[in-house]
């Protein structure tokens, strides 16, 4: 919102400068964003009168101009621009004057007649980014004034970014409001009083989307005036609060949008047809905007049509047809106050954002649309003449009135840890627009219909907070009462995991939960992802299913700047749709690609492979302290001969792999890249450590070498082991493969350890061959195992 200071003073005199308003808005929870000034930097500038215009005698473009500048005699000036007429005052740059960007102004000789200063446009003063030729000035100003100070040019403008429950303060009144309590100064309204009718003429108006439109209001005005100019006064404000001047059927609106925070509507009456009807749009129906773009409707959209066709777009944008132009004679002015919802993402799914639905959207005053419409209606008659009729009014669904609160002072000093003198609380609610009923103790606070953000106490207690002053609140520590509360042991910190994936070598990163839909489908093609109905941009558009596409996309961001080692991981929420349900499932993952360690002399230097990860993975899921185990399964984003499913418990809890082959082309990367995904609820959830009793018997090792099957896992033969129930077996461990000479095609030789250990007593050989035995006989059985010569 941009706020033109000298404005704000016709509303309440604050007595502050600039920077000290600036500083007590942000400090009241409107931030300052930026000052700056209202017009570029001129001087020697004054209000010339044109007295005379003659043709240059050597230049058909040129005019020889006679200037009265105050000084007493006229000045002969030669001006190119194209409206320069008899009578006109226009900003007249004399001999010595300094223009914008340090122009000088000298005197100067053009096609051989003299000339002594410059005729001036707004651009050349700084005050439009462009102009097709002089600025005229009302011609109640005196030859010879100082342009500044004439048009109020020594102003700053205050750039202030609200927050969008705030949409009561995109408006002069709503900011006056708030500068008026903030200094405790009178707030001077302006009055508007109802403007009669002078004929009898009404357009019919109905409603048919009620919940969207519980408020319409319209007149029509008869005979305007189409050659009327806005006044300088009314073109500067707008100007000022970033709005280009479009003529007086605009500007009207525009200002009254501006000063009370009620969009409106100008209609070209002509155009219109039967009565105007409030409704959704059906489906096919088309609108040619006020920019020119066609849109396509849905029956999303809510829509400003007559009996015949679309108007408008409702609370975003007119449409073209029937838009206010150089012939418009007759119009009808619109006022209606639209439900946020209603607006509320439209004007993004059609590539628009206007002011209309920057206000519409966070909520508008639904009181104003009547007070809104007289104002316009006085403004616009005053400057472009015409005959107002009768207004008309339609109402939709009750606009709910806001509730009174209950704020006790107790709540208060609890709240904010001091206490506030009960009259100071009463003024400064009432300077907020609350209806305050004083109680014993307490305060019956009914909020305004403007403040949709006030709806239970701690609301009013913020707000007597920020009004009397954060810095104005005691800096107090308050007594320590510490209350220890019930921490689950079995429960695994969060930060417990994010430290040993950091001694794993593993980097935190943090990436958007919103990625790039085709790099989804590549990781997660049988997902539907949810998307996004306002994306940031197109490739921010739908909400990950996994975590895999952002940390890939870094992990490449990095290889692409000669980082040829990359380990990332990140904690986050992944996001998957089941049906109309969206669940959010907190997960860990990792990227990992490159040498398994970094250079160095006492490790040769090796690729990682997938029982690197794999080791990484059993090391994090080592601290929930439960039974894990891999199984061999497909992934359409793992290589089919290097992805597996992680079990913990026997639960599935996610997966680790390489990326499939297709995907690293796909992706343009130049090698191998390892990932990992994990629920975070499975791996939290450990087991308190329970005390196991420690044999003071020796251990007996015996290995044994089988062959087996090539594609049999290791976790099958350790499972058949430990289903004998043996309970001396302390540990399997398998410290060699081999494959190749001696060992039939299709077979591989595993070396395993067995670690054997009485808890009472010491083991002799005979009860230990007899283990031995039965381990054989059952590998022989359950995997067709066979002792290796």
């Amino acid at each position: 919102m941009r706020i033109s200071n000298q404005w704000l003073l016709e509303w309440v005199d604050h007595g502050l400068s600039p920077e000290e308003l600036g500083h007590r808005l942000t400090m009241a929870g409107l931030e300052l964003d930026a000052l700056e000034a209202a017009a570029g930097e001129f001087s020697g500038v004054v209000v010339g009168h044109v007295l005379k215009v003659e043709p240059h005698p050597d230049a058909d473009k040129l005019r020889v101009c006679q200037v009265e500048d105050g000084s007493g005699s006229p000045v002969q000036v030669v001006c190119g621009a194209p409206n320069v007429v008899e009578g006109m005052k226009v900003p007249f740059a004399r001999v010595g004057a300094v223009l914008p960007g340090e122009f000088k102004i000298k005197k100067a000789k053009l096609r051989g007649v003299e000339s002594f200063g410059m005729l001036c446009s707004a651009r050349e003063l700084g005050l439009a980014e462009t102009s097709e030729g002089l600025m005229p000035l009302p011609v109640d100003l005196a030859a010879g004034a100082d342009v500044r100070e004439a048009l109020g040019l020594d102003d700053t403008i205050l750039e202030v970014d609200l927050t969008p429950n705030r949409a009561d303060c995109l408006c002069m009144s709503g900011i006056a409001r708030e500068v008026a309590a903030l200094t405790g100064k009178p707030l001077c309204m302006p009055e508007i009083s109802p403007v009669g009718a002078d004929v009898d003429e009404r357009f019919p108006v109905s409603i048919e989307a009620g919940a969207d439109c519980p408020v319409y209001h319209g007149r029509v005005v008869r005979g305007v005036n189409p050659g009327a100019e806005t006044p300088l006064w009314m073109r500067e404000k707008l100007r000022r609060a970033g709005i280009r001047s479009l003529g007086p059927l605009v500007d009207v609106t525009n200002y009254v949008m501006l000063e009370l925070g009620q969009p409106m509507h100008a209609f070209d009456l002509a155009w219109l047809e039967g009565g105007i009807v409030v409704r959704r749009a059906r489906k096919g129906e088309r609108l040619t905007l006020l920019d020119g773009q066609e849109i396509r409707l849905s029956e999303a959209d809510l829509v400003i049509a007559d009996h015949a066709k679309v108007l408008a777009l409702a609370g975003i944008m007119g449409g073209e047809a029937s838009g206010v132009g150089e012939e418009t004679r007759d119009v009808f002015l619109e006022s209606a106050h639209f439900a946020p919802m209603a607006i509320a993402g439209r004007a993004r799914h059609h590539g628009l954002h206007t002011d209309s639905s920057h206000r519409f959207e966070r909520g508008v005053d639904p009181a104003l649309p009547s007070r809104a419409l007289q104002r316009a209606t006085a403004l616009l008659c005053q400057i472009a003449g015409g005959q107002p009729g009768p207004v008309v009014e339609a109402l939709g669904a009750r606009v709910e009135e806001p509730a009174p609160i209950m704020l006790r002072a107790s709540r208060i000093a609890r709240v904010l840890g001091a206490r506030i003198d009960e009259s100071e609380v009463t003024r400064l609610l009432k300077a907020l627009g609350c209806q305050v009923e004083p109680m014993a103790g307490a305060w019956r606070v009914t909020p305004p219909s403007f403040r949709f953000d006030l709806s239970i106490e701690v609301d009013l207690i913020e707000e007597v907070a920020r009004v009397h002053g954060y810095d104005r609140l005691p800096a107090e520590v308050p007594p320590l009462s510490p209350e220890l509360g019930a921490v689950d042991e079995a429960r695994l910190p969060l930060s417990r995991i994010r430290h040993l994936m950091a001694d794993l070598g593993y980097q935190e990163a943090i990436t958007y939960s919103f990625v790039d839909p085709q790099l989804e489908a590549l990781f997660s093609p049988d997902s539907r992802p949810l998307a996004l109905a306002n994306p940031i941009s197109s490739e921010l558009a739908v909400m990950r299913s996994s975590l895999w596409p952002g940390l890939v996309k870094a992990l490449k961001y990095n290889l692409n700047r000669q980082q040829e080692r990359v380990r990332l991981f990140e904690t986050g929420l992944s996001f998957v749709s089941q049906g109309d349900d969206l669940k959010q499932h907190p997960m860990i993952a990792a990227v990992a690609t490159g040498a398994r360690w970094p250079l160095q002399w006492a490790e040769p230097s090796r690729a990682m492979d997938f029982f690197d990860l794999k080791g990484d993975v059993e090391s994090l899921l080592s601290l929930a302290g439960g039974d894990v185990s891999f199984a061999s399964a497909v992934h359409p984003a793992l290589h089919p001969g290097q992805s597996a499913r992680v079990l913990l418990g026997g639960v599935p809890c996610g997966w680790l792999g390489a990326l499939h082959p297709s995907l690293i082309s796909r992706l343009d990367l130049d090698q191998d890249v390892y990932v990992m995904e994990l629920s975070l609820d499975g791996i939290r959830q450990g087991s308190v450590p329970k005390f196991t009793e420690q044999s003071r018997f020796p251990a007996i090792r015996r290995d044994l070498a089988v062959v087996v099957d090539r594609d049999c896992p290791v976790s099958r033969i350790e499972a058949a082991i430990r289903g004998l129930g043996i309970s001396a077996l302390r540990e399997v461990v398998v410290f060699d493969v081999y494959t190749g000479k001696g060992v039939p095609d299709g077979r591989k030789s595993l070396a395993l350890g067995l670690i054997l250990q009485e808890l009472s007593r010491t083991l002799t050989d005979q009860e230990v061959d007899a283990v031995m035995q039965g381990i054989v006989k059952k590998l022989e059985q359950d995997v067709g195992a066979t002792l290796r010569a």
